[in-house]
């Protein structure tokens, strides 16, 4: 199959080598089966001691009892992470510090207040026509900036039977329901079968038009994106899939090959991103990776502002560092791979975009407009006092002051 590689380190190689150094007795097949991979997650210290030079605040974190957010690395994502830089983008949205210890104000457990939006256990009701679907709480990897640090990892949400009937019966009884999001945990975790059988019940609703499956297996587990999977999923159109994407780093062979057969398959695909400080919080690592996801046929959907979760201060940029971000791919890169910024509002209020401040105000009946350059421009605003008043022939347009 031919995807795109990536320019630059090829990825492939270190996770060759970190293959050869850790789990030699693993065949190339056994790698590349996504249940060895969930088998032989990193979870321990003894395990982390041994495949990185951890730093103190490291060390701490993982010898430490209590924490909220379990820890579980997938083979082939630790085989990314860089053993001798703590600061590596990467290695800093897996590895738990003694940072996530620390409270500030304004941060909770439950920042956007799904709990109050829950009439089923498992079903989050917040916008009209859309309801997300909780399949469980697993993850393979576990992301340190995680929303619902509360919930994952903790066995409280699972794919029993009768709590997917439960569920799926309230979406039956609510007619208003359009648009189903299937999330977790991470939703590809489970059995083809299992999916299978959710979706199919999800598609016997006569009101619900779309499914989404929001996930970061492609990036964390690109070995579950496999023929067999891709095959069942392609019967459930209109199916639509969100992946999580951090970093350029993450856009390898192996990512690529499964977005490939995604989009074969048909099936739409858009990169949900979260702003984090010292992972991606710069104009440069953003660009490449838009661009990348471009080249991979995911197009970037949502940029997230880091969620006021308990224990996020250390992940958690200034929205004017977001905008700043968005200003710098606006004009500089191709339309399709600028994102919209949001921020998912604290208490429950949804998602609000965010955009630089291109509209400068208004001078008789024109809008002045500020581009991508800082340049001003008018566009003669019908609505606007004085009527369309036109744009003289040739006028210079002013520099941004």
């Amino acid at each position: 199959m031919d995807f795109f590689i990536p320019r630059g380190e090829c990825i492939g190689e270190r996770t060759r080598a970190f293959r050869r150094a850790f789990f030699p007795e693993a065949s190339a097949a056994e790698w590349n089966d996504w249940h060895w991979q969930l088998r032989n997650r990193v979870r321990t210290f003894e395990q982390f001691d041994r495949m990185l030079a951890l730093s103190p605040a490291e060390r701490l974190a993982l010898q430490r009892d209590g924490s909220m957010l379990p820890v579980a690395v997938t083979p082939y994502y630790m085989s990314l992470l860089d053993p001798a830089n703590p600061q590596q983008p990467l290695r800093r949205t897996v590895v738990p510090t003694q940072a996530e210890h620390l409270r500030m104000p304004g941060e909770a457990d439950d920042p956007l207040g799904e709990d109050g939006h829950s009439p089923v256990q498992g079903i989050v009701h917040r916008y009209p026509d859309r309801v997300l679907f909780l399949v469980h709480d697993f993850c393979p990897t576990y992301c340190r900036y995680c929303t619902r640090s509360r919930l994952v990892g903790h066995g409280e949400y699972s794919p029993k039977q009768e709590q997917l009937e439960a569920r799926i019966d309230y979406i039956r009884r609510t007619p208003a329901v359009r648009d189903v999001l299937l999330s977790g945990g991470e939703p590809l975790s489970i059995a083809d079968d299992k999916l299978d059988w959710i979706l199919t019940e999800l598609r016997r609703i006569p009101h619900v038009e779309i499914v989404r499956i929001g996930t970061k297996s492609p990036a964390v587990m690109p070995q579950r994106i496999t023929p067999e999977l891709v095959k069942m999923l392609r019967k459930h159109h209109p199916l639509l899939m969100s992946i999580h994407f951090l970093h350029p780093d993450e856009c390898t062979p192996e990512s690529a090959t499964a977005c490939a057969r995604l989009a074969d398959a048909g099936i739409p695909l858009g990169s949900q991103t979260v702003l984090l400080k010292g992972v991606n919080d710069d104009v440069a690592t953003m660009k490449r990776l838009m661009q990348n996801l471009l080249m991979m046929r995911v197009r970037p959907y949502y940029l997230y502002q880091c969620d006021p979760i308990s224990g996020s201060s250390h992940f958690r940029t200034t929205v004017e560092k977001g905008l700043e971000i968005i200003q710098g791919l606006r004009g500089w890169t191709t339309g399709y791979g600028v994102p919209t910024y949001v921020i998912d509002a604290p208490g429950g209020g949804g998602k609000i975009p965010l955009q630089p401040d291109y509209l400068v105000g208004r001078e008789g009946g024109d809008v002045v407009l500020r581009n991508f350059e800082g340049r001003q421009y008018r566009y003669p605003d019908p609505r606007g006092r004085g009527g369309a008043a036109k744009l003289e022939k040739g006028r210079s347009p002013r520099r941004k002051s």
